[in-house]
């Protein structure tokens, strides 16, 4: 299977990708040359991933600089959500 391009990757398919290669170098059947080279995919999966979660997280504040909301807040479920026996 041939290796998309990082930059062509969705945010989703790079944790899938990441996942796949910390599931193979934890087995530890590789050489050492195919771990490395793993190893730096992964490296490269997880900066860009990192700098579209970054990006999102851009696009989320400036969104609510628009509808007059400054920060960010934490995301708390509300009581019923929370007591209806509803799994996340």
């Amino acid at each position: 299977m041939a290796k998309k391009k990082l930059e062509n990757l969705t945010f989703e398919e790079s944790l899938s990708e990441l996942d796949a290669i910390v599931n193979n170098l934890e087995q530890g059947d590789l050489s050492l040359e195919e771990s490395m080279t793993l190893f730096e995919r992964g490296l490269s999966l997880s900066q860009v991933s990192q700098n579209k979660l970054q990006s999102a997280e851009q696009k989320v504040k400036i969104l609510l600089d628009k509808n007059g909301e400054k920060q960010l807040s934490n995301f708390e479920l509300s009581a019923e959500n929370h007591n209806s026996g509803d799994t996340l």
